[in-house]
């Protein structure tokens, strides 16, 4: 196969994902294929499935992918392989945090590849990753223009009272602010509520982005207002090995009573707790809702009591509610959560469609339900590729 594409990757510590989408005649990008190689460093290995979501590759790579760079390579090698002297019109990347400059998505070149690597400290777990993978681009196909597109981008315009961090105001000069994540996945959900849930497009809708990491974002009209996440990834919600919101006395108790180093209190939140802390047992929901031990059910009764809070909470902020939407991996597949989350939320008004939440919707609400309540998948992929083709002139 011969054909021009777009590339977006999204990389992780010991993954990279991809997804290369083909421009048609018509002004949408179509998804051509979707993949990742994970185990970078241990057990490499190629997976790829094509647009209509077939198999079309599942290898072990040489031990010699040891690194996002190596990935790079070897996945360079594979697009050689199937589109042959087809053209990169660009490559788009999903890059967690932007900060105080960065509020939309940007061209970038060595210098701002420079200042997006001075936040390396607010997103430990995901920056350092997404940058290499650029500068492996960079390296690799030098006339390839990159695009990096933000986490943080669409909670931009948020309410000076909602941003602020209260600090003192010479601290919260250099960028000290909420800024909100997970935005490219809230972006694309806003994008298309015109379409599947047209009722509540324009109205007050919470979306409840639930996976790995998990966040809330309140939504007036298709913009938003307020998110569970702020100043970093640490923030709101439990999360699958993050705590989410907690009293900063214990980062201090941490510090001062446990003497441990920044690193280890970094590890700790970052790393070791959240749905792992708490259990003992896994980061994963899925493990942890079909243990019998009560360490796997007080992981789960937390995630869904801070979720049924904060709920609560942006709900107060958008003076009423008229949508609830789930995505991303935990909020798509996990019926049991879902019926959780909804029956918890039951004071609001939300009666849940057992059936229609069995089979994921999109809708879920009974049709009495004062609450309209949506499964909607996510797709930050596409997102990205749309971001890279308007900002190079690719329509």
């Amino acid at each position: 196969m011969t054909c021009d594409f777009a590339l977006v990757l999204n990389a992780g510590s010991s993954s990279l994902k991809f997804c290369v989408f083909r421009r048609p005649a018509t002004l949408q990008w179509l998804l051509d294929a979707r993949g990742q190689i994970e185990g970078i460093g241990t057990s490499p290995r190629l997976s790829v499935k094509d647009g209509g979501g077939a198999q079309i590759v599942n290898d072990k790579l040489d031990m010699a992918v040891s690194d996002g760079r190596k990935a790079v390579d070897a996945l360079a090698t594979w697009l050689r392989s199937r589109y042959g002297g087809g053209k990169v019109l660009g490559v788009g990347h999903r890059v967690v945090h932007g900060g105080s400059r960065f509020v939309r998505p940007t061209i970038l070149n060595q210098e701002i590849l420079a200042q997006l690597n001075e936040l390396i400290p607010l997103a430990p777990l995901h920056q350092p990753f997404n940058l290499a993978a650029i500068d492996a681009v960079f390296e690799r196909l030098p006339g390839v223009p990159q695009v990096a597109c933000f986490d943080t981008s669409f909670h931009c315009g948020h309410l000076a009272v909602a941003a602020l961090v209260p600090l003192p105001s010479e601290l919260c000069r250099a960028g000290l602010q909420r800024y909100g994540f997970h935005g490219l996945s809230y972006e694309y959900i806003a994008s298309v509520l015109p379409e599947v849930a047209p009722e509540i497009a324009r109205g007050r809708v919470i979306v409840a982005h639930l996976g790995s990491g998990a966040s809330l974002c309140a939504l007036k009209g298709g913009k938003s207002v307020e998110s569970t996440l702020g100043f970093t990834a640490l923030d709101g919600l439990c999360m699958g090995t993050r705590p989410g919101a907690i009293d900063p006395g214990v980062v201090l108790y941490l510090f001062q009573s446990l003497g441990l180093s920044p690193k280890e209190v970094e590890d700790i939140l970052y790393k070791k707790s959240g749905l792992l802390g708490i259990s003992g047992i896994s980061n994963d929901m899925r493990d942890l809702l079909s243990r019998v031990e009560p360490e796997a059910k007080l992981a789960v009764d937390y995630f869904v009591y801070r979720v049924t809070k904060e709920i609560g909470a942006l709900v107060a902020v958008l003076g009423g509610i008229d949508g609830l939407v789930f995505t991303a991996g935990i909020g798509e597949n996990s019926a049991e959560i879902r019926r959780r989350i909804c029956e918890s939320a039951a004071w609001l008004g939300l009666e849940l469609d057992a059936e229609a939440n069995t089979n994921r919707g999109p809708r879920i609400s009974a049709p009495q339900s004062k609450v309209s309540t949506w499964v909607i998948p996510t797709n930050e992929e596409l997102m990205i590729a749309r971001h890279t083709g308007n900002l190079l002139g690719l329509r």
